[in-house]
């Protein structure tokens, strides 16, 4: 998994407006990812709002173009808009959607149907892992990015934190969805690397397991 945030934890500014927090130099850490993995997956709400490609910029890497990472789309009533790039036939196209969706895709884009009013990202996972791909870049937005975090579909977890704040509501936040109302009910990580790039930072962490933290008082 992987985004990069305003140092006060927001991926966009106000309302979902995209906000380039990536420095160059993360910019092409993110192409180094996205060459290095068989699959990216973002949430339909990036899709709407971003329109990316998700495909790898090689030039940026100073490498020969060779076939792109599948691009996997979690859309569960049938929302991604019918010019979006990540239907074109540039890189291979998977949308993940619910047995409720009755919008037909491209014949040349696969879906796979788990869940009924929410797509089940473990069984998607499952689906894919079937499909033989073993490594995959999970981008965003925040709904996917919690889902997966609390689901711990996960095995790493890196934030690029640009020296910028945006503030809160209603700019989304890393993670979206109900707030934890103990350690309990926290996903605990394990801080394993800080790294300063370009002006800002990136921050790799574990899943950790176990309880929250002990507190002394």
């Amino acid at each position: 998994m992987n985004c990069a945030a305003s140092v006060d934890g927001r991926l966009a500014f106000a309302d979902g407006v995209r906000a380039r927090l990536s420095s160059p130099e993360d910019l092409a850490r993110v192409q180094r990812l996205r060459a290095d993995v068989q699959a990216i997956l973002v949430g339909v709400g990036t899709v709407v709002k971003d329109d990316p490609s998700l495909r790898v910029h090689w030039e940026l890497l100073g490498e020969p173009s060779r076939p792109d990472p599948v691009r996997v789309v979690v859309d569960g009533s049938g929302r991604t808009p019918e010019g979006a790039r990540v239907l074109d036939t540039s890189a291979p196209t998977i949308v993940a959607t619910t047995d409720r969706c009755r919008r037909p895709f491209p014949a040349h884009v696969r879906t796979i149907v788990a869940g009924h009013d929410r797509v089940d990202l473990a069984a998607v996972f499952a689906r894919l892992l079937d499909a033989g791909i073993r490594r995959m870049l999970v981008e965003g937005g925040g709904e996917i990015l919690g889902s997966v975090l609390r689901a711990a579909l996960f095995d790493r977890l890196t934030v690029y934190y640009a020296p910028e704040v945006i503030g809160a509501d209603p700019a989304p936040p890393v993670v979206a969805g109900p707030a934890a109302r103990s350690f309990a009910e926290t996903v605990g990580l394990q801080l394993t690397a800080v790294d300063r790039l370009g002006v800002g930072y990136v921050a790799s962490y574990l899943p950790r397991r176990g309880a929250g933290p002990t507190l002394q008082t």
